[in-house]
């Protein structure tokens, strides 16, 4: 619907790999990584006499509950959800196959809701694979990625959906994601070279063992345990900083949680950016081709001010109220656009306060004091379900607010 506001103003622009080149190498190499992985990641419980365990791929209750990748699955995340958002105002939502009709184009979309996750999978695979020729497989995706976009954004900068900048903007968390993840992947790659022998700890175990040395050093420090009377500016201070999340020692934020609150994130970036190219540039053309001929009109209609209406001739004074009033619109929407994304992040900042004092009350066994009955907390495909519609219920309420 915004594509008509700059219409003809940027041409087409082709990049050297088109998007249907790009998917058409890349969609067979994360294939064969994916095939790759499954036999290096073998299921010994399904049949431990076939070959020390059939081969099988991880599940995602099983990376979800790895506490040990977790820059690789939020980096993972962060570009399937972003370039989900892309492919809402896409023409051509996947690229190995153009549509003939409108209504061709909403199956092509759904197929691609399908088909992205397949696509990056590998992406995220290959952290929790937790093997040497996982992270080199990852390392190199992550390179030819992250090398392919940076090219083709630097090849066709503009483009003209909706502003000449808004492709490029939009791709900006993918970018950052795959840069990130092919600095990280090297990392891991380098760091399991220089150890002699493969890790056989429990991942995330130190976590937890750095934790419970936190929490039992500082029982011994505590005093008195006798309540007082909290003044009122006392509890508007502690309300005040339930919105200020400050990181604690021995407390991480679950991984789950980080993923949730990444995708939030990129949600509010994606849709402020929408609303912003949508409405200043229109805005901007419009204060830039107001004359004098729509000004009388205006003042012929009571909506401007005018001292002398009857001399349609003489209207800089009105001219300049005009231009004034609609440079003042701009302001005030750039600035309570401004101020809802900042109100959005402080609330995320308070659900990830709340979500710690909540996770204190589990540890303690205070169950009754987070559900309204007991419950057994164990890994389980239901929880996996749960925190999925967690999550997209968060990012949907973000893009409200």
């Amino acid at each position: 619907p915004f594509s008509s506001v700059f219409p003809g103003a940027i041409p087409e622009c082709h990049p050297t790999i088109s998007p249907r080149m790009y998917h058409t190498c890349m969609a067979p190499i994360s294939l064969a990584v994916i095939l790759a992985l499954s036999f290096l990641v073998k299921r010994r419980r399904l049949h431990p006499s076939c070959w020390n365990g059939v081969p099988g791929l991880l599940s995602p209750a099983n990376f979800l509950e790895d506490e040990s990748s977790r820059v690789p699955v939020a980096a993972a995340f962060g570009i399937l959800f972003s370039t989900l958002c892309e492919l809402v105002l896409d023409k051509d939502p996947l690229p190995l196959a153009s549509p003939s009709s409108h209504s061709a184009r909403e199956y092509w979309k759904i197929l691609a809701l399908l088909y992205y996750p397949a696509f990056y999978f590998p992406l995220l695979a290959c952290a929790t694979s937790r093997r040497r020729l996982g992270y080199l497989a990852g390392s190199l995706l992550a390179w030819g990625h992250c090398l392919v976009h940076v090219w083709q954004k630097v090849e066709c900068p503009q483009s003209p959906k909706i502003h000449r900048l808004y492709a490029l903007l939009s791709h900006v968390p993918t970018l950052l994601s795959l840069l990130l993840l092919s600095l990280w992947y090297p990392a891991l790659l380098g760091r399991s070279l220089r150890r002699d022998s493969p890790e056989r700890e429990i991942p995330g175990s130190g976590y937890y063992r750095k934790y419970l040395k936190a929490v039992l050093s500082k029982r011994g420090q505590k005093g008195s345990s006798a309540k007082v009377e909290e003044s009122l500016q006392s509890r508007i201070r502690s309300y005040l900083r339930s919105f200020v999340y400050a990181p604690e020692e021995g407390f991480r934020i679950p991984l789950k949680l980080v993923v949730s609150v990444t995708m939030a994130v990129i949600a509010v970036y994606q849709v402020a950016l929408l609303l912003l190219v949508a409405f200043v540039p229109t805005i901007q053309i419009v204060r830039a081709g107001m004359t004098k001929d729509v000004v009388v009109l205006l003042v012929q209609f009571g909506l401007v001010p005018s001292d002398n209406p009857a001399a349609p001739g003489d209207m800089e004074k009105e001219l300049r109220t005009v231009r004034h009033y609609l440079w003042s619109l701009e302001v005030c929407y750039v600035c309570s656009l401004a101020l809802c994304c900042l109100l959005t992040c402080a609330m995320l900042l308070r659900t990830l306060a709340t979500h710690r004092s909540n996770l204190r009350a589990l540890y303690r066994g205070a169950v009754l004091d987070v559900f309204s009955k007991a419950h057994t907390l164990r890994p389980s495909r239901k929880a996996v379900v749960c925190w999925i519609s967690f999550a997209s219920f968060q990012a949907a309420f973000a893009c409200l607010g």
